[in-house]
């Protein structure tokens, strides 16, 4: 399927480069589905996998405030993408891809 673009049911604009992985969202076969969210990546030393950084607030209700935390997840990233520390992007579940890898990278913000 190289060269041709699938529609991902999302609206990401498409990567400018192509590539070969068959887990890309956009060039191979893998599905998406579930939930989306955004971070920031932390790690990109995996072969094609980067560890994604989020960012959210949790209510401690006995004092009825909110804390700070952070959780990270590992994410399959399709070598079109050309992703590197630092970057921002948002990524989708998938089926699993490995045994800690269950994300795709869809999009750099």
């Amino acid at each position: 399927m190289t060269g041709r673009i699938r529609n991902i049911g999302i609206d990401v604009p498409a990567p400018e480069k192509t590539c070969d992985d068959r887990h890309c969202p956009f060039h191979g076969t893998i599905r998406l589905r579930g939930r989306i969210f955004e971070g920031k990546v932390v790690s990109d030393k995996m072969n094609n996998t980067v560890v994604i950084q989020r960012d959210f607030l949790n209510l401690v209700k006995k004092y009825d405030r909110y804390e700070r935390r952070k959780g990270v997840i590992s994410a399959h990233a399709p070598s079109c993408l050309e992703l590197k520390i630092g970057d921002t992007v948002r990524a989708m579940e998938s089926r699993p891809i490995s045994k800690s890898k269950s994300f795709v990278v869809i999009e750099k913000r």
